[in-house]
């Protein structure tokens, strides 16, 4: 089986303490998922290609309960060092409390170069050794590799991206594509297995990035699988084998983007339909973008609805950014039969959630001048009289 990227440790800023505690534990629950798969698809082992750790300033705790999590897998699995867990004095592989519980079947992959799985099958480690490394570190380990013994299948582990994917040049240790296609082609390995890119990816045939088994951010593509990787080595002779690459998804949580207009009620039901029907509601999170022209009546209905909603979402998140609202329209304000003072401040108020003008710096009694929350300010000030002046006329 091929995985990468469990990320445990990871928090998310969009998410509740109530959340982000679920969300942290999803994190190691996979992990015997995982186990169970591997199980059941009869893999000879688990092979974790890189950032099985977010950090090393993990509490003992959560490793402990990781380590809790590998000792149920019944096959042997293979750990190897990404850029957010890379071996070091300081990183969490060298810590006494893993070096003391790690069980037995769990191997850290600490050098580069050949691991012998059982006779037969190997794998050829490329683990990371600091954060920010200035060259690949592929190629200079396939070019130490003598050829494989006749019948041996080999598996290639790594981490980071490749050549292909950088189309900027932004990374000095993209790993060349070519290596690998040349290193596949030559039988120098039959597979390789990448981590890095949490998106389920095939680079080339026979070269692969797993993705995330739990996501991580909505820009994800296709995340929450692992691979079921079944390897032959040729016939005879050098050259590739044969490989069958069977994603299964093994995911709890979701990110889901919900982009939408609404102009009135009837995008407002939809909205509230689409939102309802989703799955397993405390384990999706939501990215909400909306744009559009409505009432202020409206516009507290979709407030009180979005909160109901969020209300058993594992998030809601709604970055102000992705939004454009406008209120229209003074029929709603009209009915409230407001006078005096507190008209003329509610228009000042409609002035500023309308337009996003700022007020003006003279009149002490305006929102501070400045700001760049304040047509939201107005809003949810308006939202707020127009809620307490419905529910006291009833």
């Amino acid at each position: 089986m091929h995985t990468a990227d469990w990320q445990i440790g990871m928090t998310r800023r969009f998410l509740s303490p109530e959340a982000q505690a679920r969300f942290a534990a999803a994190r190691i629950d996979v992990v015997r998922r995982l186990g169970r798969l591997a199980s059941d698809e009869g893999c000879d082992f688990v092979l974790v290609c890189g950032d099985v750790f977010e950090h090393d300033q993990l509490t003992p705790q959560t490793l402990r309960r990781t380590l809790e999590a590998l000792r149920a897998v019944e096959v042997p699995v293979y750990l190897l060092p990404g850029n957010h867990d890379h071996l070091g004095p300081m990183s969490v592989w060298s810590t006494s409390l893993m070096s003391e519980e790690l069980p037995d079947h769990v191997h850290v992959l600490d050098r580069p170069g050949v691991h012998e799985v059982r006779p037969g099958v190997e794998i050829v480690a490329v683990p990371w050794q600091g954060k920010h490394p200035q060259e690949d570190l592929v190629g200079p380990v396939l070019d130490d590799l003598s050829d494989p013994a006749e019948g041996t299948v080999r598996v290639l582990a790594a981490h980071g991206i490749v050549d292909l994917l950088d189309q900027e040049r932004r990374h000095r240790a993209a790993i060349p594509t070519d290596v690998l296609r040349s290193s596949l082609d030559s039988g120098l390995v039959h597979y390789v297995g990448l981590g890095d890119r949490h998106s389920r990816t095939e680079v080339a045939d026979g070269i692969w990035y797993s993705g995330a088994p739990e996501p991580t951010a909505w820009r994800e593509v296709s995340p929450g699988d692992a691979l079921v990787v079944e390897v032959e080595p040729p016939a005879s002779g050098r050259g590739r084998g044969t490989v069958r690459v069977t994603p299964h998804h093994v995911a709890a949580w979701s990110f889901v983007t919900v982009e939408r207009r609404v102009d009135g009620d009837a995008d407002i039901d939809a909205l509230d339909a689409e939102l309802a029907a989703l799955p397993d509601k405390d384990r999706v999170l939501v990215h909400l973008g909306l744009r559009g022209t409505l009432g202020l009546a409206q516009h507290a209905r979709l407030e009180e609805l979005l909160a109901r909603h969020e209300d058993v979402l594992g998030a809601l998140h709604r970055p102000p950014q992705h939004s454009d609202l406008v209120l229209a329209g003074d029929d709603d304000i009209a009915e409230l039969g407001l006078g005096g003072f507190l008209a003329s401040a509610v228009e000042d108020m409609r002035s500023m959630a309308g337009t996003g003008d700022q007020p003006d710096p003279e009149d002490e009694a305006a929102f501070a001048a400045g700001r760049p929350d304040d047509g939201s300010s107005a809003r949810d000030a308006l939202q707020l009289l127009y809620r307490l002046a419905r529910g006291g006329a009833r």
